[in-house]
């Protein structure tokens, strides 16, 4: 029987003795909850998670580009489709990008994301050629106007990954999780590129038809499992991966709470871990808010909660109202205002 172990994260401004740090971060937990496909959950103290899982737990991330995990981090959503439901077409021309890089920097923006094809439900594939003619321009002209944050390019496609580092992106974010073009981690590794890899329950065209689980968080877990190890006999060490449970991708939204609630599950992975909700279709129907423009605050109360759990990165559109989120739950929190020798 294999069994799973997810921290329950604290984050109190008290030391609390027995304590350990959850992936070198601002949470401590001293037990966790074991899961398993045939067995009710039950909480157990650290004491009792195996040795080579409470390292994986415990040992802290890798910076990610250049950029430190010990901290939440704002990923910033740059899309240069047509038709995405946020803002396609808005930013497709270069001199438009960089104003609107410039103006997510300035608001907070960690890291930018770059996708030149549309992935929502029912998006059909586009030509590789094509998402290259989107994405290398843009990146190139940011690069020259002086823009030095990491970039990552959102791409399923080994082809339009390698044009997308050679013109100055520096992360591969691939939402099949390598399922789509396993020659995405070969890409990265020959570039000694950080890699995100996200779940995603099949191709953008058919997978909300009827997605089916047997456990959506275990099933995901083992997927992005198998993904890490595909990346990491590619020759990406995993202190280069990220991983990100894919909320909205090939799930209803059943599936997409169940992730959420124990989402610290995902830390056992021993990789960062990203979360991208802002403006998604769950967040209208929840939070009863039709037009995805104005659901930057309710995208920012689940981000809230992720960051309550760990989880170091959000993925988001709304840049000012997560920055101002994440300040503000630091600076009540007393999160990052010490590292204690606690171990």
């Amino acid at each position: 029987m294999t069994r799973y172990f997810r921290p329950i994260p604290l984050r109190d401004p008290a030391a609390i003795p027995g304590t350990k740090l959850l992936a070198g971060g601002w949470c401590r937990f001293d037990r966790v909850e074991v899961l398993s496909r045939n067995a009710a959950p039950r909480i157990v103290p650290i004491e009792a998670v195996p040795p080579a899982i409470l390292t994986r737990l415990t040992a802290p991330r890798a910076d990610l580009g250049g950029i430190a995990l010990n901290a939440p981090r704002i990923m910033g959503i740059l899309n240069l489709t047509p038709d995405s439901f946020s803002d396609g077409g808005r930013f497709n021309a270069p001199d438009a990008a960089l104003r609107r890089v410039h103006e997510m920097l300035d608001q907070g923006a960690d890291l930018l994301d770059i996708g030149g094809e549309l992935t929502r439900p029912g998006a059909v594939e586009v030509p590789a050629e094509e998402e290259i003619a989107r994405t290398g321009p843009v990146i190139a002209a940011l690069r020259r106007g002086g823009v030095t944050v990491p970039i990552s390019i959102d791409t399923r496609k080994a082809v339009v990954a390698r044009a997308a580092l050679a013109a100055g992106a520096g992360i591969v974010n691939d939402i099949s999780g390598l399922r789509f073009d396993p020659q995405v981690a070969e890409v990265a590794a020959a570039a000694g590129a950080p890699i995100i890899l996200m779940h995603s329950g099949g191709l953008p065209e058919t997978m909300q038809d009827d997605p089916r689980y047997d456990h959506v968080l275990l099933d995901v877990y083992d997927a992005l499992e198998a993904a890490v190890a595909g990346a990491e006999a590619a020759g990406i060490p995993r202190a280069r991966i990220m991983v990100d449970p894919g909320i909205g991708f090939g799930k209803r939204d059943p599936h997409n709470l169940a992730l959420l609630a124990r989402i610290s599950l995902f830390h056992g992975l021993g990789c960062g871990v990203l979360l991208g909700v802002s403006r998604k279709g769950m967040i209208g129907r929840i939070g009863g808010v039709a037009v995805p423009e104005a659901r930057g605050a309710a995208s920012a109360a689940v981000g809230l909660w992720a960051i309550s759990q760990g989880i170091q990165m959000l993925r988001v559109h709304d840049i000012d109202v997560h920055r101002q989120m994440i300040a503000l739950w630091e600076a009540a929190s007393g999160t990052g205002s010490e590292k204690d020798d606690q171990t």
